[in-house]
């Protein structure tokens, strides 16, 4: 209890608010990190999901490639890619890495929202005369993005949480308190880093969480809501004594 009491007063302590490796600027380097390695790995991943998802080929193979990226261990990688690319490419090197972390769940993300639309809006969609194009962005796009969105929180929390390996590269981000105080013997200091590595986590957690129940087309949560209310209404009546 004392440590937790510690590493709060560390982490409202005026030094680490200023300076360069205030947390204000470890937190923005972690979320542009983040931000760009998600992007780009949406960038790759999304368009070849959705052809997965539309065509119904090739999901055996995006399976078994998603399966061996998430087996890679991201910090080994890293340091791999440093020694392949050069200690002048740091940046490149760490961004691949959480690029490669990203594309699984986003791909995932992608194709299985595709493939779980009823064949009968789609088959109904082509028979009120709409293009193929017309079927995929009208239909599938709105209808999956529930399930996309699920993909994208995945991502991002991996993201999120491996990129604390970026200070072992002097990348900064909320690893480096972790980072450094380690062999400082300053627990209170590597405590406070990964309690605010876990609230931003928290956080974006949440907020995808919301946006993945906002996705849904309003036609479903109505539907789903009336379904929900109809079987609470017939519960009750199946259970009542008949009349004598």
């Amino acid at each position: 209890m004392n440590l937790f009491a510690e590493a709060i007063a560390w982490m409202l302590a005026p030094s680490q608010w200023t300076g360069s490796y205030a947390l204000p600027v470890l937190l923005g380097q972690h979320l542009v990190l983040t931000a760009i390695s998600v992007l780009i790995a949406a960038v790759i991943a999304l368009p070849i999901g959705w052809l997965i998802g539309h065509t119904g080929r090739g999901r055996e193979i995006a399976v078994a490639v998603s399966g061996a990226a998430r087996a890679i261990p991201a910090f080994g990688l890293m340091v791999l890619l440093v020694l392949l690319l050069g200690v002048l490419r740091v940046p490149q090197a760490a961004v691949v890495t959480f690029v490669l972390l990203a594309i699984p769940s986003l791909l995932a993300g992608a194709y299985t929202g595709l493939e779980a639309i009823d064949r009968r809006v789609i088959d109904a969609a082509k028979a009120m005369g709409m293009t193929g194009w017309q079927v995929f962005w009208k239909v599938e796009v709105p209808l999956g993005l529930p399930l996309l969105v699920g993909g994208i929180r995945s991502a991002l929390l991996q993201v999120i949480a491996t990129v604390t390996i970026a200070a072992y590269v002097n990348l900064g981000g909320l690893g480096y308190p972790i980072i450094q105080g380690i062999p400082l013997r300053r627990f209170d200091q590597v405590l406070a880093g990964a309690i605010i590595v876990a609230v931003l986590a928290l956080i974006v957690d949440l907020l995808l969480a919301a946006a993945q129940h906002a996705a849904v087309p309003a036609g479903l949560r109505t539907g789903r809501q009336a379904g929900r209310r109809s079987r609470a209404s017939v519960r009750p009546a199946a259970v009542t004594p008949a009349a004598a």
